[in-house]
């Protein structure tokens, strides 16, 4: 068959039921392959749907947060499908973004063909040189004969170890090419393969077991830190068994949100820049700190030297060995899968007791002193108050995606995620534009769950053009656009650090009109409320229609995302703004005749 029937074939073959792309010149053959083989498919079976989904975006970029999302939201990869040029340029961003986020993604990209590489020939780039600094693995397929261990390969490579993008980039006579489908068959890659075998075969014995209880039993104060990387090894049960089984309260970073219920009594939400006050101030009491799936990144240990000051032990588990050691010096690690390591404790550890009760009460406490709170009498609409009305309706049950700034972390913060997979936002790259794609590429991946994107009007604007994908596929996603006229969160800075000088972040003169916008688009729902009275009412309408939806809600532009790490400080600097109260320090005790064995007023009781 011909090499782009050869594509088609493999990608069905290894699983894929749904493609993302945008059309083009040098990758129109395997365009043309997929709507030949669905053809094929539905004259054998005319009661069924086609076996290969293809969906079109507004442009390429949204193809690969489309992807992205369903990858997110489903333990399946994503895949897309772009062409030469700027086709395959505009992915960079996400493809990006899916290696800081170790996220599962196949890009194929079509290119000009292996005679005409280097000449700078219509809709040229060299994506290989490219997408080399941005993804896990690039594949340039010039030998045609290779094309199907190529596209296994690549498989293989994306879903093994720390998950990740795989770009494979196919001239178009590789495409045109005839050859023989041989079913199975990969790249001799035999060292990375040997690499990845030591990874799987690896055991956390009884030994190592051990010593991790030992030392656990040793602590009175213990947190574990859990990130994404126990999303993306699955993990998220276990590590519910070992929550309940041991009663360690968790603290989560942005991208490990859903690992755990956020209503369960020790799950303490987000720690970090805009973690919740109660989760920071945890950080700085415990005496042991176990990271599953996190790296002590720098939204989280802005000052290494200072982060979780009171932890004498650290432990660490993560499939990559890159991130063990690289912040903080631990005292037991295991590299490896995080489902895994998880199991191995849960089997060796049946018998252990652990007595918590003191560091459970603490940790009550530091959750009723310190939450979450804002100026509940203020005339404006405040953006806490219509995602606490939200979350009043979805329960928690709804998968989330979001741009990136401030309505971010107002959902990061404000929404309970009692299921992993249901928090899908862009977390290392902080990718603008994010959040609309990714809640399509979620509705392809799990159509029976409700989808919201909670938005900001400069993130919207980023691809504001795929509002015409959810309504060309009737797509039940809510879009709730927080809208503040500005960039919130480059202001918010603005207002902190440059003396109110705000700098191209104004958009309170543009003239879009997002209702009108979405209308054009065909959203038969599209409402904008700016009064504080209309917010219970018109969310229920929202969440009720049945099928596209949009809602605007003009809030205060003053509403500030807090608490606040200030970058290259530690936890105990916080800031905490008007309404959500700050620990004193033990300076501040000190002149105050706090006494310091006070429980929650003194970072320094232990």
């Amino acid at each position: 068959m011909r090499g782009a029937d050869i594509i088609v074939h493999t990608l069905h073959d290894l699983g894929v039921d749904t493609i993302f792309g945008y059309s083009g010149g040098a990758i129109l053959p395997t365009y043309d392959a997929i709507f030949r083989y669905n053809a094929d498919y539905r004259a054998e079976h005319p009661d069924k749907k086609d076996p290969l989904n293809l969906i079109v975006p507004a442009n390429e970029q949204g193809a690969g947060f489309m992807a992205a999302g369903y990858a997110r939201a489903c333990s399946r990869p994503g895949v897309f499908l772009v062409t030469s040029g700027p086709g395959a340029t505009n992915c960079v961003t996400p493809i990006r973004d899916c290696m800081a986020d170790s996220v599962p993604v196949l890009m194929i990209s079509g290119q000009v063909a292996t005679s005409a590489i280097g000449s700078d020939a219509f809709q040229e780039a060299p994506i290989f040189n490219i997408m080399s600094a941005a993804t896990k693995h690039v594949f340039l397929v010039t030998k045609p004969e290779r094309l199907e261990a190529t596209i296994r390969s690549a498989f293989e490579i994306m879903l093994n170890g720390r998950p990740g993008p795989v770009v494979v980039d196919i001239p178009k006579d590789v495409q045109n090419w005839e050859g023989e489908y041989k079913g199975q068959c990969a790249l001799p890659l035999d060292g990375w393969r040997k690499r990845i075998s030591v990874i799987k075969s690896r055991e956390l014995d009884d030994s190592r077991c051990e010593k991790f209880f030992s030392l656990l039993k040793q602590s009175k104060r213990p947190l574990l830190y859990v990130g994404g990387g126990v999303l993306m090894s699955n993990a998220s049960d276990k590590l519910r068994t070992f929550v309940d089984r041991y009663k360690i309260p968790v603290v989560t970073t942005l991208m490990g949100i859903g690992a755990v219920d956020t209503q369960h009594k020790l799950c303490l939400h987000m720690l970090g820049m805009h973690g919740t006050a109660y989760a920071n101030y945890a950080v700085e009491d415990c005496d042991t700190l176990i990271a599953i799936g996190a790296r002590f990144d720098d939204r989280v240990a802005s000052c290494p030297a200072e982060f979780a000051p009171n932890a004498k032990c650290l432990m660490h588990v993560d499939i990559d060995n890159a991130e063990i050691d690289k912040v903080k010096k631990t005292d037991w690690f295991y590299h490896g899968d995080a489902r895994k390591a998880l199991q191995a404790l849960l089997n060796y550890g049946t018998e252990i007791k652990l007595d918590l009760s003191k560091w459970h009460q603490h940790v009550a406490a530091l959750k009723k002193e310190y939450a979450l709170n804002y100026d509940r009498t203020n005339k404006l609409i405040q953006p806490y108050y219509v995602l606490e009305e939200l979350n009043k309706q979805i329960k928690g049950e709804a998968i989330v995606t979001t741009g990136v700034g401030q309505h971010q972390m107002w959902a990061a913060q404000y929404l309970d995620y009692r299921r992993p997979r249901t928090w899908l936002t862009s977390g290392s790259m902080g990718t603008m534009g994010f959040g609309l794609p990714a809640a399509i590429g979620a509705k392809f991946a799990c159509p029976d769950k409700m989808v919201f994107n909670v938005d900001g009007d400069g993130s919207l604007r980023m691809n504001f053009g795929e509002l015409e994908t959810v309504t060309t596929y009737n797509l039940d996603i809510k879009i709730a656009l927080l809208n503040n006229h500005g960039d919130g969160m480059v202001r918010q800075w603005q207002k902190l650090f440059f003396k109110n000088r705000f700098s191209g972040t104004d958009k309170s003169l543009y003239k879009k009109d997002f209702v009108k916008a979405a209308e054009a688009d065909g959203f038969e729902f599209a409402k904008r409320i700016s009064d504080k009275q209309d917010v219970p009412a018109a969310i229920k309408e929202f969440i009720a229609f049945r099928g596209p939806a949009f809602l605007e809600v003009v809030i205060d532009p003053d509403a500030g995302v807090y608490p606040m790490v200030s970058p290259g400080t530690s936890y105990k600097s916080m800031i905490t703004g008007d309404f959500i109260k700050k620990r004193q320090t033990m300076e501040a005790d000190a002149e105050e005749g706090v006494s310091s064995d006070d429980p929650i007023k003194s970072s320094s009781m232990f």
